[in-house]
């Protein structure tokens, strides 16, 4: 019986084989008739085969898009929000491990959202060719006393620092005094011991101004001798009749006044001529001395030589910041506890309800949120990110996130070797003066808070041609980033788009003389003849809409609400800093009032 197995078995498999050939072959002569009959009908209608041709290759484009968007993993959450209701941790867990599917980022870059292209509007303001910058002055001439000298001590970083530079010639213009060479403050949080001239080219700060105010680098000696100046400070805003009442008479007894804490110390609105003499400051005045002028434009340099264009990020998610801020981030025992003990540094700073601020809007957004809010916009995973921002709290774990979305990112330290870097790393000012550099060079800025630095480059991106900034509406981001599982990804990006609607960047975004004015220059910021009677056009059309409801009996059932541009997460009215024992051994004299007592400073501004 074997033997009989032995032998059936060799000839089943032969004839297996030879069935096997007699199918491939008939395959073979099927497919060579077919491939015959189509080079024929292709001989005759050419065209036809490269109608076919472009078909297939788009289904099997499509085809293999649609696979790598189906088995892309979803996104996980880096920093749980805590809310004010105790969830069970297993059960949230299961919840999210069920709606998470919901929400995922597609792998390919989408430009088209809602029906429309976004890939314009990604990198340029489609309004910015009809406005432009203009701070020339109406009127000339330096009326400056013969024996009047001013003298100011800036607080804080080197943003900080620049705003009160900025005020200080404005001060100096309207008291009729000589300004002398701003001094930099040498002991704040940042102890940087940089003078003015090592961060500034003083000798254009001088010649530049020259027709509005007489400017020297220090006092006149009398005798031989330095004159000491008398020391007062102002109050917070103060006008320039404030100016007038407070300061001017004391130049009668004494020629040389130095102002102290000076910062913040100019009203936000002033006549039209003096916001321009602020601007002519702060955007043509203040340049950056050629050593750090010459490091900062080979950051930009080798930042575009990585790609066409490159987003500047002012991250801003150091441990003074959230310990300022009051917020929480889902850390734990241990982020409460390390971020308590940097809230001490602040005597006055009072105790802050983390649940309540990030509803408010008040809390920067974690590396993620600002990654995901990125995405949503239309820029993809291959833009090409300078991430200006001191050390993260939290490190490597907390930027992975952000890293996952966008992996080119870079920094000062990634892009220059240490031996670049090294005439600057023990300067934290002339550091801040490459972020600045960078950031005011990219395509688009995207600020994670609203200090001074956020401010700053705000206004002088609007002056010099409203190069897109990317402001965070946090208070209504927050709701979306707390239940992005819930929705889809189309959903979550239109929410988005719907939301950031106003915090782009674009002309008149903010009503004129609302806000503050170095974030908002509007005085220094002309239209064209093309936006003027645009803007009349567009003001009539809704002068003729509101008769017609008028003449219907038409009620609105709207009411006032607060303006979201007004609702900054830092819009405390620039708090001073007490950190330690500064403020000991005042050398301020008594000049002030009973409501300029000593404040927070703005430590997070820079």
């Amino acid at each position: 019986m074997r033997q009989m197995l032995c032998s059936v078995l060799p000839l089943q498999k032969n004839s297996r084989m030879k069935r096997r050939r007699r199918d491939n072959a008939t395959r073979s002569r099927t497919l060579a008739f077919t491939l015959h009959r189509i080079f024929l009908l292709t001989r005759r209608r050419r065209h036809l085969f490269h109608l076919l041709y472009a078909f297939s290759s788009c289904l099997i484009l499509l085809f293999i898009a649609f696979s790598l968007l189906s088995n892309h993993p979803p996104l996980i959450n880096h920093h749980r929000h805590s809310t004010s209701t105790s969830l069970n941790v297993d059960s949230f867990n299961a919840s999210e491990e069920a709606t998470e599917a919901i929400f995922r980022l597609p792998v390919l870059t989408v430009y088209f959202v809602i029906g429309q292209s976004l890939e314009h509007d990604l990198w340029t303001s489609r309004l910015s060719k009809f406005y432009y910058g203009c701070s020339n002055a109406s009127t000339a001439g330096v009326k400056t006393h013969h024996n009047r000298y001013l003298l100011i001590a800036t607080s804080g970083g080197l943003n900080q620092q620049r705003t009160g530079i900025t005020d200080a010639v404005v001060a100096a213009y309207i008291l009729n005094a000589t300004l002398v060479v701003p001094k930099l403050d040498q002991k704040s949080f940042w102890k940087d011991t940089s003078d003015f001239a090592e961060i500034f080219d003083v000798n254009w700060f001088i010649s530049f101004l020259s027709k509005d105010v007489k400017i020297i680098k220090q006092l006149p000696l009398k005798g031989g001798k330095a004159a000491t100046p008398y020391y007062m400070r102002v109050p917070r805003k103060c006008t320039p009749k404030c100016y007038q009442n407070r300061v001017l008479p004391v130049f009668k007894n004494k020629h040389a006044i130095q102002l102290g804490k000076f910062d913040y110390r100019l009203s936000n609105k002033l006549d039209m001529d003096l916001q321009k003499l602020r601007c002519r400051v702060n955007y043509h005045a203040l340049k950056f001395t050629d050593q750090i002028l010459q490091m900062g434009k080979m950051l930009v340099g080798r930042m575009k030589m990585k790609s066409k264009h490159f987003i500047a990020l002012h991250l801003r998610f150091e441990s003074d910041m959230l310990a300022f801020s009051g917020c929480y981030y889902g850390g734990g025992e241990k982020e409460r506890i390390e971020l308590g003990l940097i809230r001490k540094r602040w005597k006055t700073l009072h105790v802050k309800n983390p649940d309540k601020e990030r509803r408010q809007g008040r809390c920067p957004l974690t590396p993620e949120e600002v990654g995901l809010m990125l995405r949503a916009l239309g820029f993809g995973s291959d833009i090409h990110m300078y991430v200006a921002s001191g050390e993260v709290y939290g490190g490597e774990e907390t930027l992975a996130p952000l890293k996952a979305l966008f992996p080119n990112l870079h920094s000062k330290e990634t892009l220059a070797s240490k031996e670049e870097l090294a005439p600057f790393l023990q300067f934290s000012s002339r550091m801040a003066a490459l972020d600045f550099i960078v950031c005011d060079e990219s395509d688009v800025f995207v600020t994670n808070n609203n200090g001074n630095m956020a401010r700053m480059l705000a206004g002088r991106r609007k002056y010099f041609g409203h190069k897109p900034t990317i402001r965070p509406n946090a208070k209504k981001l927050y709701k979306l980033f707390l239940n992005r599982y819930n929705m889809s990804w189309e959903e979550f990006t239109s929410r988005v788009h719907s939301h950031q609607i106003g915090f782009m960047g674009e002309p008149n975004e903010v009503k004129p003389g609302r806000g503050e004015f170095h974030e908002n220059p509007s005085s220094c910021i002309c239209e064209s003849s093309e936006a003027k009677a645009g803007r009349i056009a567009a003001v009539e059309t809704k002068m003729q809409e509101n008769n017609k409801r008028n003449e219907t009996g038409y009620v609105s059932d709207e009411h006032p609400r607060e303006d979201d541009n007004e609702l900054d997460w830092f819009d405390r009215d620039y708090v001073e800093n007490e950190i330690g024992d500064q403020g000991k051994g005042d050398v301020y004299m008594s000049s002030l009032t009973k409501t300029d007592q000593p404040e927070l400073e703005l430590l997070l501004s820079d």
